[in-house]
């Protein structure tokens, strides 16, 4: 199956969604045109979500929760700038009266609402603001885009796409840029379509498309309290109901899958402070489980990140961490090649330029293939190089 994303689409681009942003003044930092911000569907959407493993979670967490009970959903409403997280009872309520303002707002039940909140953790949300930024919102079919710039936070760029697969469109966005190590996933994503969807298929497709993008890529090894991924699916498009062993069902799973693979990819691409992605294919595995393990092991040593930084061709970094991890390799299989040039195998170094590798390290992606040489599990990963920018950027975060 050939897909063409489309990047300049976004999570309005299927049929009977609109979104609308504004700026409340909850954002002090980053980007501070856009903080507030609704995705709506004209109707009632089959919904599903994965959210963060993070024990100390949001409360938007614990409200979604509720709200999706029923697997249905039609608006989300989000803010940046204040994660309300570990805001305690209050911070519950604020995140069930932002649901009541844009349910009173569109006409709808507040259990049709989700919320999401992302940027600092430990404040309050300003409520006397968000209250009166909500009404100031205007919802149009087009601004997807704006919405996308609307959750952003140290990002330096909105990141959205669509894409077409038979007689329908998916669309979505994310942010994510520092605080990246999903479990699921750190992050934000919201993903639409005008398919009609069966819920329970809905769900066991997002789940495995994070898994094969979101939970694969990486930036610092942090996992955040606030992430969530988001799919709604509203059957504007008509046609048969796409469940398993439909006529649709392998077009959707794979266009899901790749649309979310981009998105993760471009988290990637703006990690705070990076100059290069570190793109990480890890063969020969036990098993996929293995294979998944060591592309996140590789994606998150700051010696083998500062190396991609510096276009160092320091093979050691890599084979020091799959010696260092707990998957299974066998030494005299094992072969490491980077950027395209085989630098390690049959224990020992290959014979290879070290000024031709170091200038290919020096494109914006850095390639690192792994094969253990014990089976057949293998897992991509994307991650990104380590500066001083990083450094800066959190050192100066909260204040």
């Amino acid at each position: 199956m050939s897909l063409a994303l489309d990047t300049s689409g976004s999570a309005t681009s299927p049929q009977g969604f609109a979104a609308g942003a504004t700026y409340a003044g909850i954002k002090t930092y980053g980007d501070g045109k856009l903080d507030l911000a609704i995705l709506a569907s004209d109707r009632l959407c089959t919904a599903a979500a994965t959210f963060t493993k993070n024990r100390l979670h949001s409360a938007a967490i614990d409200v979604n929760r509720a709200h999706l009970a029923d697997g249905k959903a039609q608006a989300v409403v989000v803010n940046s700038g204040v994660a309300n997280s570990s805001t305690g009872a209050r911070g519950i309520a604020d995140a069930r009266r932002m649901a009541d303002l844009v349910a009173r707002y569109l006409g709808i039940p507040p259990a049709d609402v989700l919320v999401c909140s992302t940027g600092v953790i430990g404040h309050f949300l300003p409520m006397e603001k968000i209250e009166p930024g909500i009404d100031a919102i205007g919802l149009a079919p087009g601004a997807g885009p704006e919405f996308a710039r609307a959750i952003m936070t140290t990002d330096t760029r909105p990141k959205h796409a669509a894409l077409r697969f038979g007689p329908y469109t998916l669309g979505g966005c994310c942010k994510g840029s520092g605080m990246i190590h999903p479990n699921m996933a750190t992050m934000l994503a919201f993903l639409t379509t005008d398919a009609p969807v069966e819920q329970g298929f809905l769900r066991r497709s997002l789940g495995r498309a994070v898994d094969l993008s979101f939970n694969l890529v990486s930036v610092d090894g942090d996992t955040s309290p606030s992430d969530t991924a988001i799919l709604l699916a509203n059957g504007a498009a008509g046609g048969e109901t796409i469940g398993d062993g439909s006529a649709y069902a392998e077009e959707f799973a794979g266009a899901l899958d790749a649309l979310c693979i981009y998105l993760a990819k471009e988290i990637a691409r703006d990690g705070e402070g990076a100059t290069r992605v570190m793109d990480v294919t890890v063969r020969g595995a036990a098993s996929e489980s293995e294979a998944r393990q060591l592309a996140r092991e590789l994606t998150t040593s700051y010696l083998l990140k500062s190396a991609v930084y510096g276009a160092d061709p320091n093979w050691g970094r890599i084979v020091a961490v799959v010696g260092r991890s707990s998957v299974a390799v066998s030494e005299p299989h094992l072969a490491v090649t980077l950027c395209g040039h085989r630098v390690f195998e049959d224990e020992r170094p290959t014979g290879f330029d070290p000024d031709r590798v170091a200038a290919a390290m020096r494109g914006d992606t850095v390639t690192i293939e792994v094969d253990l040489g014990v089976g057949e599990g293998m897992a991509n990963g994307w991650g990104c190089d380590l500066t001083e920018d990083y450094v800066k950027i959190n050192a100066d975060y909260h204040t």
